[in-house]
């Protein structure tokens, strides 16, 4: 049964050290931002993070990257997070990089209790054959380097092992929810959430609305509340933008104007 919470520290108070965490999000899309600023807030360290990345300086996951609470991030891509690349350069924290479809696909046979299974992506190159830097020694040197990974043969194409990712928790977003746990995503927040949803033992999702069951249409729900643990209402959060871009217009005279001024 899924239970709701009256807040999100709540929510996330008994997450202990050393937990490993599937996280929902894509870059500052679509990011459970009101679990992690309450578990930044707590005092769980050591953590074992899997996400797309690892959020922003100063937003999302990158909160508990500078309180050093993170042990082990699994990603697909360091993204806008100076933090990030310094700990792992550093080696102060671990990083498994993944290709970023596997990384999905990965999170999806934990929840669907496949153990593992074959995928082309990354066959010839690092990530089949191994001597991936997960963490650097204090001297540059790789302390921790990836495995070397099984490959077959199927149908004349070579293809490798790929284990599925459970986690002890995961955290959501979702723009509407019921009381029974049924989400609903927005547009391209619907990326890693439901998957993360999935993977972990107990889920634990935020979202902006919360109404009681029978008032989501069932056609509609990205996601069965039977992955669903627990359930926070924190309204709207402040939409964080990553990395801002303008496209170029045409004024009145016809010349070409970019952020109200003339080119």
């Amino acid at each position: 049964m899924t239970r709701v919470y009256v807040s999100a520290a709540d929510a996330v108070a008994d997450i202990p050290d050393r937990a490993s965490l599937a996280v929902g999000g894509f870059g500052l899309c679509g990011i459970p931002d009101a679990l992690i600023a309450a578990l930044a807030d707590g005092d769980a360290t050591g953590l074992d993070v899997v996400s797309n990345n690892c959020g922003t300086d100063g937003h999302g996951l990158g909160l508990l990257l500078e309180k050093r609470r993170i042990r082990r991030v699994t990603a697909s891509y360091v993204g806008e997070n100076r933090e990030f690349a310094r700990q792992y350069l550093d080696g102060e924290l671990e990083v498994e990089l993944t290709p970023q479809g596997t990384l999905a696909e990965r999170l999806r046979a934990g929840g669907a209790g496949i153990p593992a299974f074959f995928t082309p992506a990354g066959v010839g190159t690092p990530v089949a054959e191994g001597g991936l830097p997960w963490r650097y020694g204090s001297d540059g040197s790789v302390a921790v380097a990836s495995p070397a990974k099984e490959t077959r043969d199927y149908a004349g194409r070579r293809y490798l092992l790929e284990e599925s990712i459970t986690t002890d928790y995961a955290l959501v977003h979702a723009a509407v929810g019921d009381t029974a746990g049924n989400l609903v995503f927005n547009l391209a927040a619907r990326n890693f959430n439901p998957l993360a949803a999935m993977a972990g033992r107990v889920c634990i999702a935020q979202v902006e609305t919360l109404v009681e069951p029978g008032v989501l249409d069932p056609a509609m729900v990205h996601l069965p509340g039977i992955f669903v643990d627990r359930v926070v209402c924190t309204g709207r959060q402040d939409k964080k933008i990553e990395k801002r871009t303008v496209a170029s217009r045409r004024n009145h005279s016809g010349r070409r104007a970019t952020n109200g001024v003339h080119a």
